[in-house]
């Protein structure tokens, strides 16, 4: 049976051809980039893979720091970000799921999946799997949906809540969910991004307003993440423990989390006897 969710993919296929990102600004680009990557190390890069690509906005930044990068992905995005990185000739293009990648075991110097994982029916059987493309002591980075584990109960009941919410909107027509998606955008992400910043502006720390990561990006990139959030069939959450014992169990060590938003962003290396 494949570790795959064909509605979701058949879904993200159609938000990638529906957000392309070719009118995402440069600086939201570079934000979220140095948000996702801020642990990982760059030096002395040849071979490795993005699983997931999407529309390829992180290889965009990936390709020019190594010899070789894989984009991998399941659904129609790969045709997105095939066309986005037309002038990256080092980059080749793989339509294929995460129980599948067209990979040697152990061929690789780094792997990323950037909010992928949490859309597999087995999170673990995928991760371990890609895991195993990558040579021993090679980097893996991964960011996976959390379940508000660092936040308070009230803040939890509010995702709750939304989730409902994104049960009922995942199973309309691609049309409707991409319209309640933007509704959502403009009625909730964006006036509270916009108080975030506002508060942050005053001299206070804004981490405790929802969706206070988005108080400085694009209204472009709020719709985005509100179909990617609202019009997904399948979502899983876990929190910091679980993510870390998932890595370990998956041939990872020398694991660090990322202090800062989006949670939780984590990176580790390949175990030698893995």
């Amino acid at each position: 049976m494949q570790n795959i969710d064909h509605a979701t993919v058949e879904g993200f296929g159609r938000e990638w051809h529906s957000f392309d990102q070719s009118v995402l600004s440069d600086d939201d680009a570079r934000s979220m980039f140095g948000d996702y990557f801020s642990m990982f190390d760059f030096t002395d890069l040849s071979e490795g893979f993005d699983l997931g690509c999407g529309s390829g906005r992180w290889a965009r930044f990936v390709a020019p720091r190594c010899d070789k990068l894989h984009c991998i992905d399941p659904s129609d995005a790969i045709d997105v970000a095939r066309r986005n990185l037309a002038d990256c000739p080092n980059v080749t293009f793989h339509r294929a799921s995460a129980d599948d990648i067209p990979l040697a075991d152990g061929s690789q110097d780094f792997g990323y999946s950037l909010g992928v994982l949490h859309h597999i029916p087995d999170p673990e059987a995928a991760l371990r799997n890609a895991v195993g493309k990558v040579r021993r002591g090679g980097q893996f980075l991964l960011y996976i949906y959390y379940r508000f584990d660092n936040r308070p109960l009230w803040f939890q009941s509010l995702w709750r809540g939304s989730d409902i919410g994104r049960r009922v909107v995942s199973k309309l027509p691609f049309p409707a969910r991409k319209g309640v998606a933007a509704v959502i955008a403009a009625t909730t992400y964006w006036p509270l991004a916009r108080t975030a910043r506002i508060v942050e502006k005053s001299g206070r720390d804004p981490s405790s307003i929802p969706l206070n990561w988005y108080r400085n990006l694009s209204f472009y990139t709020m719709r985005t993440d509100a179909l990617d959030r609202f019009g997904t069939r399948l979502e899983q959450r876990f929190t910091k423990p679980e993510i870390r014992a998932m890595m370990e169990r998956s041939g990872l060590e020398n694991i660090r989390f990322s202090d800062c938003a989006p949670y939780w962003v984590a990176l580790g290396t390949r175990r030698s006897d893995f």
